[in-house]
């Protein structure tokens, strides 16, 4: 039976426990390089208060064709050495994918080899926009996804700068997709623009869950300047009820 966390969080740690989507598999995409650089990540992520990490490497054709047989074995390595180097016991690491809709998208999509959330058996899969524009079919990939049994999260939806002049477009694509916003716009680490529209998104109600988008230190770094601000305060009253812990958290 789920059993909502109740440990009370301290002050510059944020206000869930589960992150769904980061880059802390070692050496498989442009987040942490090695199993080091990993373990020195998932140990300031847990200084932030997160406890259950779901990694989401990139899937992108030509850049970072990553598969299960990439990314497991990367998977595994991080595994050891969080186990060798200990103090990370109460921390929680499975990885997922973030996938690009593409071709390769379409081919694992035909094949069956889409990498989902573990954690549980709805089949979530994160997916992700070209940042140039909005692919062509977007509308009818979500509705297969769907006819398949999957359910579809569109990640950081702010960052796709063709949609702040759309608002009308993103409310007809969340009625349809739940959005995950990235804690690194929150903070103004990609500029005041995005900040500002993805604080539109919370005011809007199109908010679902949030994801730290994390790569590396300097992320971290970025993430608990932030906490320390009153923006955050009011930002964690405003997204006191996304779904990151109630769908994806220990049980």
């Amino acid at each position: 039976m789920f059993s909502f966390f109740s440990r009370s969080k301290g002050a510059g740690q944020l206000w869930f426990e589960t992150d769904i989507h980061c880059h802390v598999i070692p050496g498989v995409d442009d987040g942490c390089p090695d199993a080091d650089a990993s373990l020195e990540v998932i140990s300031r992520m847990h200084d932030l208060g997160l406890r259950r990490i779901i990694a989401s490497p990139h899937v992108t054709e030509v850049t970072f064709e990553n598969d299960r047989s990439t990314l497991e074995p990367a998977y595994r390595t991080l595994l050891d050495k969080m186990k060798a180097e200990g103090g990370l016991d109460d921390m929680e690491v499975f990885y997922s994918s973030e996938n690009r809709i593409d071709g390769l998208f379409t081919d694992n999509f035909d094949k069956g080899s889409l990498i989902t959330v573990p954690v549980n058996d709805d089949k979530y899969v994160l997916i992700e926009n070209a940042f140039v524009q909005e692919p062509w079919d977007l509308d009818n990939t979500i509705f297969q996804l769907k006819v398949r049994g999957f359910s579809p999260i569109l990640v950081h939806p702010e960052r796709f700068i063709y949609y702040h002049e759309r608002p009308e477009r993103l409310a007809q694509l969340h009625a349809n997709v739940p959005f995950q916003i990235n804690v690194l716009s929150l903070a103004g680490y990609y500029g005041k623009q995005i900040r500002k529209f993805a604080e539109s998104l919370i005011d809007k109600g199109f908010v679902d869950y949030l994801g730290t988008d994390i790569h590396n230190v300097r992320h971290t770094e970025s993430i608990a300047e932030y906490l320390k601000s009153s923006q955050s305060a009011r930002d964690a009253r405003a997204l006191s009820g996304i779904l990151n812990d109630r769908v994806f958290g220990k049980r």
